[in-house]
């Protein structure tokens, strides 16, 4: 099975640590292989998650929100 990827926006990330917490606390979720995140200081940034299976939305709200960060919904 191909690994499936996973964008979300999140606000709030200002910094490298900022990455880092949500890298951090997304890569301990089951089956996930990568996080790539693009840092939109200030604003809202862009998150890939590369997991084994489709994680569900609330997984992933609930990472970044231990991070201290929040998913919004995509504005375009």
């Amino acid at each position: 099975m191909s690994p499936v990827s996973t964008t979300v926006n999140v606000s709030g990330m200002t910094c490298g640590h900022c990455v880092s917490s949500v890298s951090e606390e997304l890569e301990a979720l089951a089956g996930v292989e990568n996080v790539d995140v693009d840092l939109n200081a200030g604003g809202v940034s862009t998150v890939t998650i590369t997991s084994e299976t489709e994680l569900a939305p609330a997984e992933i709200g609930e990472a970044v929100a231990e991070a201290g960060y929040l998913v919004v919904a995509n504005m375009a």
